[in-house]
Parts: C-alpha cells; structure tokens; sequence
C-alpha cells in the first residue's frame, strides 16, 4: 500500500494551497480518510478526517472554516483545500487510511501513513 501526499509549498499568509493524497495497489473506499501535520519541534495533530462517502467531516477548531476536506473514491483520493493560510500552518502534512469507515481525530485508529507533503506559510 502507498499513500502519496502532493501539493505542499510555500506560501505568503492569505493564500491557498490544496492537497491531494493518492492511495494505489488497494483501494480505500470502504474506509476513513484523514489529515494531520506535525510542525518542527511539535507532536503530530490531527487536521481533518472524512468518512468513507464523504458524509462526515471533521475538523481541528484551528482550521475550521478555513480548511475543506474530500474524497474522490473513483480516483482513491483524498484532499484538504486551505484557505487564508497562517504561518502556524507550516508543518509537515500527512494523509492517513482509518481502519473503519469513520476514524475520526485519534491518529491510533488510522492504519496506513503517506510520506508527508510539507508547507510552509511566510508572513
């Protein structure tokens, strides 16, 4: 299995950047999606989970309104738009499988990790 996040960067605060996290050799449509990051010298948060339909979605309190998470289940992919970035969105972001059909903000109830897609917001 292999998650591939894209779509990281840099970018001045304000602006918008979009995700996108492609699974291969077994698709995940049965099963949660989810987003966390880690910034350096922090511990792992989670960003925004959906479910397997799309019908579910969560968010951080600190990337509510700003973020939208969705899924394409034909494509077996996942994608976080942001908007109005902050420099405390720099980080690390990775994309995760659930093992059941919502995962929620736990990252221990997620299976399979991407390698990371990194952005960095400049003020």
């Amino acid at each position: 299995v292999q998650l591939q996040a894209s779509g990281g960067g840099l970018v001045q605060a304000g602006g918008s950047l979009r995700l996108s996290c492609a699974a291969s050799r077994r698709t995940f449509s049965n099963n949660g999606m989810g987003w966390f990051r880690q910034a350096p010298g922090k511990e792992r948060e989670f960003v925004s989970a959906i479910s397997w339909n799309g019908a579910i979605t969560s968010y951080a309190d600190s990337v509510k309104g700003r973020f939208t998470i969705s899924r394409d289940n034909a494509k077996n992919r996942v994608n976080l738009q942001m908007n109005s970035l902050k420099p405390e969105d720099t980080a690390l972001y990775y994309c995760a499988v659930g093992r059941a059909a919502y995962s929620g903000s736990d990252y221990r109830t997620y299976t399979y990790w991407g390698q990371g897609t990194l952005v960095t917001v400049s003020s």
